[in-house]
């Protein structure tokens, strides 16, 4: 056929279609184009847990520090006695389980594992899916989400939707001790650019762990797509309102911990258990992923949330 298109044409050569039967062709593994690189999860400080249980101890709400004595002499002085008195009903959070079963054929593993292990490219993509479901859930979810678990002091709205140097600079007055990162979908990132190139003002850039990322105030600010715009990853509308997050992360700085249960039994990464469970009669390998995660807040002022941020605010410049 290729022989006869090519002698039509005037051509006596062998033809592409023909030569294609012979030749190695290059393969990429599966592209997955909905992952994203999660910076959350890596710019999270994280805690293992043995029981999946963490209880979050603090300080009763309204007790004033113990008094003390400032005396260069203490025979003429009463030491003030007294104690700190704590919640009597702390919180504890219960780590959710995220999980799937991936199934594959074991006859096609044995024919078609070359060059990529197709047992391994599956488990791979499911991981994946799994810490993206596990971003979000850090986000969002009912329970644990840290956007459900703001205290209402903690909010602040914007001061005409779009998100100004102003505003942000009124987060950080919110987590002003020792913030780690702002958290923002990449369409309330490129507003904040905006209404910074308008200041004239533009924000630095730094690298870190392997990102390049803006920074305001000297604060990194890591996009996520798990902020969602409207209730939407990626909204097709050129306006909409989403939130952006100021985060100070770590135990010791009494912070936001993402918490994982520790010492699974087939542990495959942080949280996460792969196991494999058989096959069966029609020869199909099954296995059972489980990612076991949860987040805390120690302390009210280890996070605020920009409210009702307008990401369509766009300007004409001379």
């Amino acid at each position: 056929m290729a022989n006869e298109e090519a002698k039509k044409d005037g051509i006596n050569a062998l033809g592409a279609k023909a030569a294609y039967n012979l030749a190695n062709v290059t393969k990429t593994k599966p592209q997955y184009g909905a992952l994203t690189p999660k910076w959350l999860t890596k710019f999270l400080e994280f805690k293992g847990l043995e029981t999946g249980i963490y209880r979050v101890n603090k300080v009763k709400e309204g007790e004033t520090p113990l008094d003390v004595l400032c005396s260069q002499t203490k025979k003429s002085d009463i030491i003030p006695q007294g104690y700190v008195e704590y919640e009597t009903e702390p919180r504890e959070y219960v780590l959710n389980s995220i999980s799937t079963i991936v199934n594959v054929n074991t006859a096609i593993e044995d024919v078609y594992s070359a060059p990529y292990d197709q047992v391994q490219e599956q488990l791979g993509l499911a991981i994946e899916s799994l810490r993206e479901r596990q971003e979000s859930q850090l986000i969002n979810n009912d329970d644990y989400g840290l956007l459900k678990n703001i205290a209402d002091s903690q909010r602040i709205q914007t001061r005409n939707g779009a998100p100004t140097p102003d505003d942000l600079d009124e987060l950080i007055t919110k987590v002003w001790k020792e913030p780690s990162f702002f958290l923002a979908h990449p369409r309330a990132i490129a507003a904040f650019e905006r209404e910074c190139t308008k200041r004239g003002v533009p924000p630095v850039v730094v690298n870190i762990a392997g990102g390049t990322f803006l920074t305001w105030r000297g604060i990194p600010i890591i996009p996520t797509d798990k902020l969602l715009v409207d209730g939407l990853k990626n909204p097709k509308s050129q306006s909409g309102k989403t939130n952006i997050l100021l985060i100070r992360t770590g135990e010791a700085k009494r912070g936001v911990v993402g918490l994982f249960q520790a010492g699974l039994k087939n542990e495959h990464s942080r949280g996460l258990s792969v196991r494999f469970r058989g096959i069966d009669d029609k020869g199909v390998a099954s296995y059972l992923l489980s990612l076991y995660c949860s987040a805390a807040i120690l302390a009210d002022d280890a996070i605020a949330v920009l409210e009702d941020v307008e990401v369509g605010e766009y300007y004409d410049y001379d």
